[in-house]
């Protein structure tokens, strides 16, 4: 099983000092802590993607290669990939580039966005989100496994003899994760293609995650990928922890109850109790997400939001320490004795290379205009 974290970028006032971080700030931040990240054990760094304040990541392949730069093992994962805004030639593209300069280590989460105002900043509308979804993933996912490509659809230019450049790392497109909260026809989505289903499982209670997995679990065994227990989903969280329960509520009541995704509402109380957000010991923490495996069933996945709500970027690191040093280690160990031997670990480039038969020669040939040949020995 993967444990990461993700980050949305959010530019926020720390409720304690009044101040802000500057744009600057918080992008050095969001770099600090994926390295962080990988010194203290963990798989997974994601960031989401965002075009608005008070927002940051507005380009995470630039974010992401950068720190696959500075990184040796940590999988590189965007929380969000825009496929409603972005054109899905420029995400074929971009992540097969960020795929060779990772070595692999790469893979990301499709999701339509629910900021109104930033779909006709790119010539959309929020109304046909779900009809932009699956079109533009019907189309990447073909300039992936298709050397050449002709397409013609509704909400984007047509394809003559398209071939997007470069081509998938070992001929291996990069791992693909359908986030959602509250879709069901992402779900679907992602069962038909036999991807990853990736629940937010942030803001609402365990029972609406439950039937959303559920969902898909079901449509991916119909599809043909495998048993419903074989499906591959992952998980958000929200967790902040100190050793003593008692601190930590004190320490994160000021950042929860200013908080602009959810202060203002319900109590911190009312939140921890009715959502998977988890203020508290490790062990709380441990025991909190052992249970989710109780309504999801065995997962893949698991990512937790820490750099939130306007913590300081010390407090995040050691909140870092404790995930790494003190969770993950007893989280890796009872998930692995619980999981039956049949369902399957996370995907990695690796895993995948395996599954399509071994690495190929991902470079595509020119071809004779004639004959519509690639040269002798060559592979297309």
């Amino acid at each position: 099983m993967q444990f990461g974290i993700f980050t949305v970028g959010d530019v926020t006032v720390d409720p304690t000092t009044g101040r802000e971080p500057t744009e600057h700030e918080r992008i050095k931040a969001m770099v600090a802590i994926a390295l962080k990240a990988e010194e203290v054990g963990l798989d997974v760094f994601a960031t989401g993607e965002h075009h608005n304040p008070p927002f940051v990541p507005s380009s995470p392949t630039t974010m992401l290669g950068y720190i696959a730069a500075r990184t040796e093992r940590l999988l590189l994962s965007t929380a969000t990939t825009l496929i409603t805004t972005n054109d899905p030639v420029k995400i074929a593209e971009d992540y097969a580039m960020l795929q060779h300069l990772s070595d692999g280590r790469v893979d990301l989460m499709m999701g339509r966005g629910n900021t109104g105002p930033v779909y006709p900043w790119f010539g959309k509308d929020i109304r046909a989100g779900i009809p932009l979804a699956i079109e533009n993933y019907d189309l990447l996912h073909r300039l992936w496994r298709e050397d050449v490509v002709d397409w013609k659809g509704k909400y984007r230019t047509p394809l003559q003899s398209f071939t997007s450049t470069p081509r998938p790392l070992d001929g291996v497109p990069p791992f693909v994760w359908h986030g959602s909260i509250r879709s069901p026809e992402i779900a679907e989505q992602a069962a038909y293609y036999g991807d990853g289903f990736f629940a937010n499982h942030i803001f609402w209670p365990k029972e609406h995650t439950q039937r959303m997995i559920a969902l898909y679990r079901q449509r991916y065994a119909h599809y043909g990928h495998g048993s419903a227990d074989q499906a591959i989903v992952g998980l958000g969280g929200q967790v902040f922890m100190r050793r003593n329960s008692q601190d930590a509520v004190r320490e994160f009541r000021p950042y929860f109850d200013n908080a602009p995704v959810y202060g203002h509402g319900p109590s911190l109380e009312e939140f921890t109790r009715e959502t998977p957000l988890t203020v508290g010991s490790p062990q709380q923490v441990i025991d909190r997400t052992l249970g989710f495996r109780e309504y999801v069933g065995d997962y893949q996945r698991q990512l937790f939001l820490m750099d939130h709500a306007g913590l300081p970027l010390k407090t995040v690191l050691e909140q870092l320490d404790l995930l790494g040093e003190e969770v993950v280690p007893v989280l890796r160990k009872e998930f692995a004795a619980l999981r039956p031997a049949h369902v399957p670990a996370a995907p990695t480039h690796a895993s995948l290379v395996v599954a399509a038969g071994g690495a190929t020669d991902s470079t595509v040939h020119a071809v004779d205009d004639v004959t519509g040949k690639a040269p002798e020995g060559a592979t297309r």
